[in-house]
């Protein structure tokens, strides 16, 4: 008899939990033997359910764990340290365990500031400014909002058209942290363990904005693989679920005076159940960029380039209609590469001896740019269009 997806879930989970503490401690082949368990205990989880939507997150950790096997089994035993010292009280050990167990968490984000700023954003003019009204404005003059003001953010669109650097620019217009976590690595870093990691991540967001007294930008990449719906779930993703809803709901609520905001980005706005929607107050559409904006990104990324006098931003941005942005800078990039392969397989190319000067290759023409195009389709489209248009029509919050 086949056993049912929520007991071999429970299994691997128990082998995975068993294997970080092993591991923690030292105790290299017991950690090996039980990462071996959940890695086996996950595939036949598959086996048995290959039409199951959680497949790739348990493929992600199956990979996980087998690099952690392929690191202790590359490592002599006289290298492992444990991090536990078997000579101290428990209190003590537990205290260590816990210890290690929060920098591991914290090595999975980034609390920099990013060096990039509003000019670094082209078009989106509508997604900027909901960002200024409900986080720069709030953070600079918070007596202006009697009624508070939006402490979700919901940033969703294609692949590839800013959502990650809007949040970025916001979080540089601020004197205050950026929180940076990806949604997929809090599910699929341990099995198990991604109920705690929603917790340990707001708890830490919370305590940079009540000890330091600053904003703090938590943003969340990729929020669909944390809240996205199932049509099987399991205990360990309904938990983590219910504790992201527990946390939100902490910050609209109680946190009335505390600037820590939630930005989350995701491609599959149509993916998120309707009570996390809810509590994002602000959903923006991120899109394509406009004529205008290809312009500004085609002067942008061919600023360095060296372009045959012909060659016109604004003919490039109507060529280039559908494409992200992204796309165009990838574009900008393969033309380079183009005139530089042509350099490197001319016959007369010589490389430069000290004293002269390198070859240089010629000049980007339209022509170059033409070819690409040919080459080179859009990322993004036109039914993935319909589908966020679709959405807005729905749900979107300016």
């Amino acid at each position: 008899m086949n056993m049912a997806p929520q007991e071999l879930e429970k299994s691997a989970s128990q082998y995975a939990t068993g294997a970080i503490k092993y591991d923690a401690q030292g105790a290299r082949g017991m950690a090996i033997t039980n990462y071996q368990k959940a890695t086996e205990t996950l595939l036949k989880l598959m086996r048995l359910y290959p039409d199951s939507q959680l497949n790739k997150i348990y493929t992600e950790r199956m990979k996980s764990y087998q690099d952690r096997i392929k690191s202790l089994q590359s490592t002599s035993l006289t290298d492992v340290e444990p991090v536990v010292d078997s000579a101290a009280s428990p209190e003590e050990q537990r205290a260590t365990l816990a210890n290690n167990t929060k920098n591991s968490f914290e090595d999975m984000l980034m609390k920099e500031k990013p060096d990039v700023r509003w000019d670094d954003v082209v078009g989106v003019d509508d997604a900027k400014n909901a960002l200024r009204e409900s986080i720069v404005y709030p953070s600079k003059r918070s007596d202006l909002f009697p009624l508070g003001w939006p402490r979700g953010i919901l940033l969703y669109g294609p692949p590839g058209c800013g959502k990650t650097i809007l949040a970025a620019a916001t979080a540089n217009e601020l004197d205050g942290y950026f929180i940076n976590v990806d949604g997929s690595s809090m599910m699929s870093k341990w099995l198990g363990e991604a109920e705690k990691n929603v917790s340990k991540l707001f708890k830490m967001a919370r305590n940079y904005a009540e000890r330091e007294g600053k904003p703090v930008i938590l943003f969340i990449d990729e929020l669909d693989s944390l809240l996205g719906e199932r049509t099987n779930e399991i205990g360990g993703e309904v938990r983590s679920r219910n504790q992201f809803l527990t946390e939100i709901d902490g910050i609209n609520g109680k946190g009335k005076d505390m600037q820590l905001y939630v930005i989350g980005a995701t491609n599959k706005p149509w993916s998120l159940d309707h009570p996390f929607l809810r509590r994002f107050q602000k959903r923006i559409y991120v899109s394509l960029p406009t004529l205008e904006a290809r312009e500004k990104l085609f002067q942008l990324y061919t600023n360095k380039l060296q372009l045959d006098g012909r060659v016109r931003s604004h003919t490039l941005a109507s060529i280039f209609d559908g494409y992200s942005a992204s796309d165009i800078k990838d574009i900008c990039q393969a033309v380079q590469l183009k005139v530089v392969n042509e350099m490197f397989s001319t016959t007369t190319y010589k490389e430069p001896v000290e004293g002269e000067n390198p070859s240089k290759p010629r000049d980007i023409t339209m022509k170059d740019f033409r070819e690409t195009i040919v080459r080179r389709k859009p990322s993004v489209s036109m039914d993935m269009i319909r589908a966020y248009y679709k959405w807005s029509e729905q749900f979107k919050a300016l």
